[in-house]
């Protein structure tokens, strides 16, 4: 190989392209609108992020996309995750970069832009697919402006994506994968329903002892809702009642790799679940982040229109606002908390599946 060329910045980083892809509409129609300079580089930048939340996706999903694991590479799985959780905090803040402009300022060119729309963001549908919000699993209304507003090829490629696992299924055959708990000499689950049953015969002990603070209303109240919890805890080992949530879109993950994550999360201390449990925190904080993103958009839209249609012919402030509220992926992990015991009733686990857990040198 021969000596390379000096690389130059400017040529490295092709901003000749770069910085002369801003062509304002308002200028071909007149003169310029002032703020829609801003508007086309706050979301070129977005795209830009977009490509590189994809990058690392792609790099997590081909990992879990494997049969088996090294624990070595789930580091780098954390460490990728962490990376998109930062690049959601630079997303975040560039909402307020564009809540610069003022609502008459963007009506100034708002109507040069029909029909295009944010739902055309081909990458973030990706994004969205990849993890596991696919086509099927929105609301009708969604489902319409989620492919309905993309030219053909674009219609195309995204639907080429949702005929791959999704992230969610991979990280679903993952934790069915845990082996912990399938010990022949000590059945986990059999002693975590004791610690259960331990921990709600205490609070509805301490229930019925509050019967003249709560009165008899409040306390039959009180009562009720313990009970509708001994049920929640019943559907976690009922296959029947676990599957038929699934059935209805109240749950997402098979039952074993429910229970496996939630053995995770309740023995997160132990060395070798530590970055399992990173991995699953790491994906409801790039769940939640998304979640605060759609939703501080809904937010600046409302700002910025009102109750006006949106360029893409949804009713703005409102979809947007809806969006938000039914577009999260890893709810399963939330309602992990439903099940989680205090650390002084955890079943205390054998020397043998300690060992297990955990690092040993010598």
């Amino acid at each position: 190989m021969g000596p390379r060329e000096p690389v130059y910045y400017g040529d490295y980083l092709q901003l000749d392209k770069l910085l002369d892809s801003q062509h304002p509409e308002s200028k071909k129609v007149g003169s310029e609108c002032h703020d829609e300079m801003l508007f086309i580089l706050v979301h070129q930048v977005y795209e830009l992020w977009f490509k590189q939340i994809i990058h690392e996706l792609k790099s997590v999903y081909s990992t879990f996309g494997e049969e088996s694991i090294e624990e070595k590479s789930l580091s780098t799985v954390v460490a990728r995750l962490e990376r998109v959780k930062k690049i959601q905090g630079l997303l975040l803040s560039q909402l307020e970069v564009m809540e610069t402009m003022t609502p008459m300022d963007f009506l100034e060119f708002r109507d040069l832009l029909i029909p295009a729309s944010g739902f055309q963001s081909v990458q973030f549908r990706e994004i969205e697919i990849l993890l596991g919000l696919g086509t099927k699993d929105r609301i009708a209304v969604d489902r319409e402006y989620f492919l309905g507003r993309l030219s053909q090829p674009d219609r195309e490629k995204l639907l080429k994506i949702e005929e791959q696992p999704s992230f969610l299924k991979l990280l679903e055959g993952w934790l069915e994968r845990v082996p912990f708990t399938a010990n022949k000499s000590f059945d986990f689950w059999k002693e975590y329903n004791k610690s259960v049953e331990t921990m709600l015969s205490r609070d509805e002990k301490i229930i019925r002892g509050n019967e003249d603070h709560f009165g008899s209303k409040e306390m039959e109240g009180q009562l009720a809702y313990l009970g509708i919890t001994r049920k929640t805890f019943e559907s976690l080992f009922d296959e029947k009642i676990h599957n038929s949530l699934i059935e209805k879109k109240e749950r997402k993950f098979s039952q074993k790799a429910t229970l496996n994550a939630l053995f995770i999360l309740l023995y997160r201390d132990e060395p070798i679940l530590n970055q399992p449990f990173n991995i699953l925190t790491a994906l409801m904080d790039i769940d939640e982040n998304f979640t605060t993103w759609r939703y501080r958009h809904s937010m600046m839209a409302h700002r910025m229109l009102g109750t006006k249609i949106g360029t893409g012919g949804s009713s703005g402030h409102e979809y947007l606002k809806r969006a938000a509220e039914n577009n999260r992926v890893f709810v399963d992990l939330y309602n992990l908390s439903t099940f989680l015991i205090p650390r002084s009733l955890l079943p205390v686990l054998p020397d043998s599946v300690k060992k297990e857990l955990d690092f040993h040198f010598s």
